[in-house]
């Protein structure tokens, strides 16, 4: 029996099918945040925060995937009570024309709070008026928090696709956020069925295939409380689709 190729395999031959394609398309690449929010991380079975995508999203349709969304372009200027880790600043500053990794910590922190009604944030007072975006978030007392935001993986969304967006996602421990991470009450419409999902079980649900590449990424480094030396990147540019790892090191292709 043929052994079946790993997801960083099958995602690489996915990419040269798609070579000729990326070469006609001029689809705009736009900078994104997703947000993995986990819970019961040391326990047997730690649970991933989901939602389903609706029916009628350009993006992804019916997907079961994790918050997350495009950089806004007042992203940049909302205040942090704390930053990202100094390790997360420069892997995201790598293979990067501009600094980004305040906005992209911030649009993470916005999604999760704009599709789930969570707030990952500090206790504190706005040093000015919320841009219209974080006005609700602001009215709960809290000032957006970074800290604790471990950058753990970056795929490019490979050509041919409605959409394509150049996304960074970030690992979070449910024990940081501040809120009751069972209330979805203050949720947009955005995701439905918003759930924690158990790592053993998530597989069985419809997801999009580098949803399934992050995953076992998120598995292998569940335990670890520290943000990773050395970050996957799922690279895909008019010549070729292929994995690199942000630190220098080549991703090894096959398992």
């Amino acid at each position: 029996m043929s052994k079946s190729p790993s997801p960083a395999k099958a995602a690489i031959d996915t990419g040269y099918a798609d070579a000729q394609t990326a070469k006609l398309d001029t689809t705009p690449i736009r900078d994104a945040a997703t947000i993995i929010a986990v819970r019961d991380r040391m326990g047997d079975d730690p649970q991933v925060l989901m939602g389903q995508r609706g029916a009628k999203a350009a993006f992804m349709p019916n997907k079961v995937v994790f918050p997350g969304g495009a950089v806004d372009p007042g992203d940049a200027g909302i205040p942090l009570a704390t930053l990202l880790p100094e390790i997360c600043q420069n892997r995201l500053n790598e293979q990067s024309e501009t600094d980004l990794h305040h906005a992209l910590a911030v649009a993470a922190i916005r999604e999760l709070w704009e599709e789930t009604g969570l707030i990952l944030g500090q206790p504190g007072t706005w040093p000015t008026s919320p841009d219209h975006d974080w006005v609700d978030f602001a009215s709960t007392g809290h000032l957006p928090a970074a800290e604790m935001l471990q950058f753990v993986f970056r795929a490019i969304t490979p050509p041919g696709r409605p959409r394509r967006f150049d996304a960074r996602f970030f690992l979070v421990d449910a024990a940081h956020i501040s809120s009751d991470v069972d209330d979805f009450s203050r949720a947009s419409d955005e995701l439905s069925h918003l759930q924690w999902i158990p790592l053993s079980q998530v597989r069985t649900y419809d997801l999009p295939f580098i949803t399934e590449v992050v995953l076992a990424e998120v598995t292998r480094r569940i335990r670890y409380e520290e943000p990773p030396e050395s970050v996957p990147f799922f690279h895909n540019d008019a010549e070729s689709s292929h994995f690199l790892r942000l630190k220098g090191y080549p991703m090894p292709q096959d398992d």
